[in-house]
């Protein structure tokens, strides 16, 4: 059986700003912190401008060890919400053999993991066939839904924030079938 999820729809494809358009990335980045119970993302893209273009790019393929170093601001909030309780999760769509943006997604886990957050992966193919989105979303307690835009290079555009009952309950379905197929990192 192969279940289908619809993405963003209606004015919150319309590219334009305000609450339904294209927004900045930061703009939800309060939600991180506010979340009561769970944030969870579906990572689908087979790598990120943002790693490409950082510090740890260069040590990565050098073969060092990038997940070793003082954690950033996203890694302290993750120990912080997860000492209250919360949960941080989310699923890597991987491509067989991994990209090498996958690969260096993978050499980050230990630190990731050691903060608190569930990691899992998916294989594209698995993905595919059960239907699951082809974009990267979080949602903040199964009740907001934040679809992110990227270009051509995998740079971040922004987000498309939504309460949509249907937009959120078809990332919902998503989540939950993608959490119930991946497999936990390291294992």
């Amino acid at each position: 059986m192969t279940l289908r999820f619809i993405g963003t729809t209606g004015a919150a494809d319309d590219g334009g700003s305000g609450p339904f358009g294209l927004q900045p990335i930061a703009s939800i980045t309060h939600l991180f912190e506010e979340f009561r119970h769970t944030a969870w993302r579906l990572e689908t893209r087979r790598g990120y401008a943002a790693d490409r273009n950082s510090a740890k790019w260069p040590r990565f393929l050098a073969g060092e060890d990038i997940a070793r170093g003082r954690p950033n601001a996203w890694r302290v909030n993750v120990r912080a919400q997860t000492a209250q309780g919360k949960r941080v999760e989310r699923v890597r769509i991987v491509d067989e053999p991994p990209t090498p943006g996958q690969e260096f997604l993978r050499a980050m886990a230990p630190a990731h993991l050691a903060d608190g957050e569930d990691i899992r992966t998916l294989t594209r193919a698995a993905a595919e066939q059960l239907g699951l989105p082809d974009h990267d979303f979080w949602l903040f307690d199964s009740k907001i839904l934040a679809r992110l835009a990227f270009d051509d290079e995998d740079a971040a555009l922004g987000v498309y924030v939504t309460e949509d009952p249907a937009e959120v309950l078809a990332a919902c379905q998503a989540r939950d079938t993608a959490w119930h197929h991946a497999v936990r990192v390291g294992e």
